[in-house]
Protein backbone atom coordinates (compact mmCIF):
# COMPACT_ATOMS: atom_id res chain seq x y z
CA UNK A 1 0.00 0.00 0.00
CA UNK A 2 1.44 3.24 -1.01
CA UNK A 3 0.97 6.28 1.11
CA UNK A 4 -1.47 8.98 -0.23
CA UNK A 5 0.21 12.55 -1.02
CA UNK A 6 -0.99 15.45 1.17
CA UNK A 7 -1.63 18.70 -0.09
CA UNK A 8 -1.59 22.53 1.96
CA UNK A 9 -3.36 25.19 1.02
CA UNK A 10 -1.62 28.28 0.39
CA UNK A 11 -3.06 30.15 3.35
CA UNK A 12 -1.48 27.47 5.85
CA UNK A 13 2.15 27.50 4.13
CA UNK A 14 2.07 31.17 4.61
CA UNK A 15 0.79 31.33 8.12
CA UNK A 16 3.74 28.88 9.22
CA UNK A 17 6.19 30.76 7.06
CA UNK A 18 5.16 33.71 8.43
CA UNK A 19 5.33 32.46 12.06
CA UNK A 20 8.87 31.60 11.18
CA UNK A 21 9.89 34.69 10.15
CA UNK A 22 8.49 36.79 13.10
CA UNK A 23 10.01 34.39 15.07
CA UNK A 24 7.38 33.28 16.90
CA UNK A 25 8.25 29.72 16.94
CA UNK A 26 11.27 27.47 15.86
CA UNK A 27 11.46 25.93 12.82
CA UNK A 28 11.68 22.55 14.06
CA UNK A 29 9.16 23.02 16.45
CA UNK A 30 6.65 24.40 13.92
CA UNK A 31 6.99 21.67 11.56
CA UNK A 32 6.74 19.15 14.48
CA UNK A 33 3.50 20.66 15.73
CA UNK A 34 2.03 20.52 12.43
CA UNK A 35 3.31 17.08 11.83
CA UNK A 36 5.25 18.12 8.16
CA UNK A 37 9.28 17.56 7.83
CA UNK A 38 11.69 20.66 8.50
CA UNK A 39 12.84 20.58 4.91
CA UNK A 40 9.66 21.00 3.86
CA UNK A 41 8.86 24.22 5.70
CA UNK A 42 12.21 25.19 5.21
CA UNK A 43 11.56 24.78 1.12
CA UNK A 44 8.18 27.03 1.89
CA UNK A 45 10.13 29.20 3.08
CA UNK A 46 12.61 30.03 0.76
CA UNK A 47 10.13 29.74 -1.73
CA UNK A 48 8.18 32.72 -0.17
CA UNK A 49 10.90 35.29 0.20
CA UNK A 50 12.19 34.33 -3.38
CA UNK A 51 8.67 35.50 -4.87
CA UNK A 52 8.07 37.93 -2.05
CA UNK A 53 8.39 40.82 -4.82
CA UNK A 54 5.89 39.77 -7.04
CA UNK A 55 3.46 41.40 -4.24
CA UNK A 56 4.36 44.83 -5.48
CA UNK A 57 5.05 44.21 -8.98
CA UNK A 58 3.47 46.14 -11.35
CA UNK A 59 3.35 43.64 -14.10
CA UNK A 60 3.15 40.94 -12.10
CA UNK A 61 2.05 38.49 -15.31
CA UNK A 62 4.87 39.77 -17.38
CA UNK A 63 7.31 38.95 -15.10
CA UNK A 64 5.92 35.40 -14.01
CA UNK A 65 6.10 34.77 -17.95
CA UNK A 66 9.99 35.41 -17.46
CA UNK A 67 10.50 33.09 -14.36
CA UNK A 68 8.40 30.43 -15.76
CA UNK A 69 10.78 30.45 -18.92
CA UNK A 70 14.07 30.75 -17.22
CA UNK A 71 12.92 28.12 -14.96
CA UNK A 72 11.79 25.91 -17.96
CA UNK A 73 15.12 26.45 -19.18
CA UNK A 74 16.99 25.29 -16.45
CA UNK A 75 14.86 22.06 -15.96
CA UNK A 76 15.68 21.62 -19.68
CA UNK A 77 19.54 22.25 -18.94
CA UNK A 78 19.57 19.69 -15.82
CA UNK A 79 17.66 17.03 -18.16
CA UNK A 80 20.57 17.42 -21.06
CA UNK A 81 22.85 16.62 -18.25
CA UNK A 82 21.14 13.50 -16.46
CA UNK A 83 20.73 12.22 -20.26
CA UNK A 84 24.07 11.97 -21.33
Amino acid sequence: MSRQRRSFSAKFKSDLVIELLKGEKVLNISATENNIQPNLLRNWKKEFLNNASVVFDDKPEENFKGKLAEEQKELKTKRSCFER
